[in-house]
């Protein structure tokens, strides 16, 4: 049973709210969080990326860096940049893009659900991702960007939510530079927190939508944390808990993340074409090819573009060879292209769907000599994973839109 707790948190002052709330540091490459802090300094990714406050040429990953983003955090928070609820809360979080809605519950998850697997994973981590966070969270001492999580949909729960959001007022609602709106309401009535704490006890499993490696250093510093107080603290510490935003699975989308390929590994067109056609049907297309369903896959390659529809023989109903993901790496990127690890070869990149199939097309006449279109891992696919206790091909989901970092911020 999930252990999904309320919380005292520190939130960017009203008027402030749209200038510090910040898309997550790690959408942003180097380069690109330098500009997006010089031209916005309230943003909150100058605490994500404390790098944007030293020379572009500095040390990203040294101790004063670290040090930096905690003394403007906490001088941030005694300036009266941010404002501390005075009771455990839990928030309602709601986000609307492109005219669809999702709402989720902005919570304290447990380090012990975690490592018991209520919270269940489908990805692996690298050490060198965790380790920057570890980092940032320890010094800081506070979880500044919330876990995406989601549960199977549990109707007292919506409908609890949705009587809040009908009767209150919330206390923010603005639109974000991603263009997304973005509204907040606080639930600090002790009934309703106290039934909110119930109705997640009785949901056995909770599941990692999006940011595992913040999930895996938000547990390490916890157990971590554990060891220095060992002897020391009594009963559940806020390190024992990490910063999420749980959302019900009926109101998420999961959005195609295309891949892009240097080169035919020594292939004409043509007998590359020839080895394609003995798994997939292949049909040419004048306009750009958007997957319409699952086994089908989009081919762009020399101005042209392909439909790709798997045969039955490549087809699989295991639920991790089965995903498109694992046919397109297990049939094609692996035997015909030479890409064994696409976590590790520089000849594969990963496009995410919010860019639209004109930015497949731009790479392939850029830097890149073919592209895929993918249709979308579904949420029920990322369940069966994460229920059998397996892991996905890496870059397999990427959800829209983001959680914005520094809107609630949780003190360890």
């Amino acid at each position: 049973m999930a252990d999904i707790k309320p919380f005292k948190a520190y939130r960017p002052i009203k008027d402030k709210v749209g200038r510090v709330s910040a898309l997550p540091y790690d959408v942003f490459s180097r380069k690109e969080a330098y500009e997006e802090v010089k031209r916005n300094p309230d943003s909150f990714l100058a605490i994500d990326r404390p790098e944007t406050q030293f020379a572009e040429d500095y040390d990203m990953y040294a101790p004063e860096v670290y040090q930096k983003a905690h003394d403007m955090l906490w001088g941030q928070i005694e300036s009266g940049v941010f404002e501390q609820d005075e009771t455990n809360c839990y928030y309602i979080y709601e986000q609307t893009m492109n005219g669809r809605t999702q709402t989720g519950i902005v919570a304290c998850a447990s380090i012990d659900d975690y490592l018991n697997n209520v919270i269940k994973k489908h990805e692996n981590t690298r050490a060198e991702k965790e380790e920057d966070r570890i980092k940032h969270v320890y010094t800081c001492e506070a979880q500044t960007g919330p876990i995406f999580l989601c549960y199977r949909n549990n109707k007292m729960l919506s409908d609890l939510v949705a009587k809040i959001k009908e009767v209150d007022e919330p206390v923010y609602d603005f639109t974000s530079d991603d263009g997304v709106k973005n509204r907040v309401w606080i639930i600090s009535d002790l009934e309703e927190t106290e039934t909110i704490c119930r109705i997640f006890a009785t949901i056995d499993s909770i599941y990692i939508a999006d940011g595992h490696h913040r999930c895996a250093s938000a547990v390490k510093v916890g157990l971590r944390k554990r060891e220095e107080n060992a002897g020391k603290a009594r009963g559940k510490q806020q390190y024992d808990y990490f910063l999420s935003v749980l959302f019900p699975d009926n109101e998420l989308m999961i959005m195609d993340y295309n891949r892009v390929v240097k080169d035919l590994n020594g292939l004409t067109k043509e007998a590359f074409l020839d080895k394609l056609e003995d798994k997939f049907d292949i049909e040419r297309s004048n306009e750009a090819v958007k997957p319409s369903c699952k086994g089908e896959f989009g081919l762009y390659l020399e101005d042209e573009w392909y439909k790709l529809v798997a045969k039955e023989h490549i087809r699989k109903s295991d639920a991790v060879e089965g995903l498109d993901v694992s046919v397109l790496q297990n049939e094609v990127l692996s035997p015909i292209l030479g890409i064994g690890d696409p976590r590790t070869d520089k000849r594969i990149d990963f496009v995410g769907g919010i860019r639209g199939l004109k930015e497949l097309e731009d790479r392939c006449h850029k830097d890149m000599k073919l592209a895929f279109s993918m249709y979308p891992t579904s949420i029920s696919e990322l369940f069966d994973v994460a229920d059998a206790e397996r892991l996905m091909p890496p870059k397999s989901t990427w959800f829209e839109p983001k959680l914005l970092s520094g809107l609630f911020i949780h003190s360890i």
